[in-house]
């Protein structure tokens, strides 16, 4: 199929294009980026006043399946992505049965290309039923298509089983993404520890459980040179700790989630709604501030989402009873747009690499570029269309949003994949 996309301002910092031009894709890769291009047949859209970007890439996402489907499925997640503006996502482990042998990788792997409106990546887990005690079937999901491994939801407590971990991983050239968080200190905490939890008469989740456990898998990165993943980073001092690990030379990149970049532990009101408990715990404006500032100064290498969808029921609780996580795969291209391009603190080339060029890195994936050869895989974005976000607009099953009401300027209208649509006009394509 071919395919011509005229007059949209089509920008990739890693072929150094920004302009007004064409792009002329068949059978889903590129095959001409210029002026003026004409095709015999095929389908031809005007995409004046829209922006065309590498397709967007969310690396931490919970899609639920297998076990938990009532929350979130693969088809309902992945639509949910693609109306997000995501061609990729990496979906994590803490599954049930947990993702930590071949056969839940292949199943994964086959349900969306079944049902999936976006690429699936499937992050396997470190150890066995995430309990830290033994190695998961490492080696047999590398095989099935495993891009990374992580026990997210839960740090891997004992050190030593992090460091067989990343060993097996340097292995296999994949990217250990570690959770950080030191049970012991962190215990039964629900929400930052300070001030938040005075006011709330909640227990505290301190800093340090999360900074520990970030310096300790930097020295084991730097034992084993494994590639290491920060997720969710949350704290000023864990940035410092990051920063100074790069400067080192050490093999380490890491996220942030634009819930705690954009929220804060002052959010959480005294309706205690639920939606604002999220693991980790939103923490302080500084830290909130440290974060933005990192991901304008390159220490921060890609945003994420974490999105956790919960059902209503799960999330309808009383506070301590609640499950942590919110969604965050429709609003978060919307928040970025909103709070650091439109304001100037990040570029719009900024934004790609963080969003698109760099997470493909940390996964070993295809780059996608704006040169001849390259799949097709791309995000249409109107920067100026203003909306509010609302439960009735989510793809998700889940509503268990912190953002619900806000006011943002700039979404995705479309999305292809190897060059077929997977969203047109904002509205999900359910067959070609």
């Amino acid at each position: 199929m071919a395919l011509l996309l005229r007059n949209a301002r089509f920008i990739d910092p890693q072929v150094g294009l920004d302009e007004v031009c064409d792009m002329l894709i068949r059978d889903g890769r590129i095959v001409e980026v210029g002026h003026d291009l004409d095709m015999p047949k095929g389908v031809e859209r005007d995409l004046s006043g829209k922006v065309v970007v590498p397709g967007l890439v969310d690396i931490h996402v919970h899609l639920r399946d297998p076990g938990y489907e009532y929350k979130e499925d693969i088809a309902s997640g992945t639509r949910a992505a693609a109306h997000g503006g995501f061609t990729d996502i990496c979906c994590m482990a803490n599954t049930r049965p947990v993702v930590d042998d071949g056969a839940i990788v292949s199943y994964i792997v086959q349900r969306a290309k079944e049902v999936g409106k976006c690429r699936v990546h499937v992050a396997g887990a470190c150890t066995k039923g995430l309990k830290g005690e033994t190695l998961a079937e490492m080696g047999d999901m590398v095989a099935r298509g495993a891009v990374a491994f992580t026990d997210d939801g839960r740090g891997v407590q004992g050190a030593g089983m992090m460091r067989r971990a990343m060993d097996y991983a340097a292995q296999f050239d994949r990217v250990v993404m570690s959770h950080c968080q030191d049970e012991d200190i962190v215990g039964a905490g629900q929400v930052n520890e300070g001030v938040a939890s005075t006011r709330l008469g909640l227990q505290g989740w301190p800093a340090a459980g999360e900074e520990i456990q970030i310096q300790r898998d930097i020295e084991i990165a730097r034992l084993t040179g494994c590639p290491l993943h920060i997720q969710h980073l949350t704290t000023a001092h864990g940035i410092d700790i990051v920063r100074r690990a790069k400067a080192e030379g050490i093999a380490v990149t890491c996220e942030v989630t634009p819930h705690h970049m954009f929220l804060t532990e002052d959010d959480i009101g005294d309706d205690y709604n639920t939606n604002l408990k999220v693991n980790p715990p939103l923490r302080t404006k500084e830290d909130a501030q440290a974060l933005i500032d990192a991901v304008a100064d390159g220490t921060v290498d890609c945003i994420v989402t974490d999105h956790a969808p919960h059902a209503d029921f799960e999330k309808d609780r009383e506070f301590e009873e609640a499950p942590f996580g919110m969604t965050g795969i429709e609003t978060s291209l919307g928040l970025v747009l909103t709070h650091l391009v439109r304001p100037g603190i990040i570029s719009w080339n900024r934004m790609i690499e963080l969003m698109a060029v760099n997470p493909r890195a940390i996964l070993r994936l295809e780059p996608v570029r704006f040169e001849p050869g390259s799949v097709a895989d791309l995000t249409v974005i109107d920067p100026d269309v203003g909306w509010t976000v609302s439960c009735d607009d989510f793809l998700s099953k889940a509503n268990n949003s912190g953002f619900i009401g806000a006011e943002l300027t700039g979404r995705a209208t479309d999305v292809y994949v190897a060059g077929y649509s997977t969203m047109e006009d904002g509205a999900i394509i359910e067959s070609h």
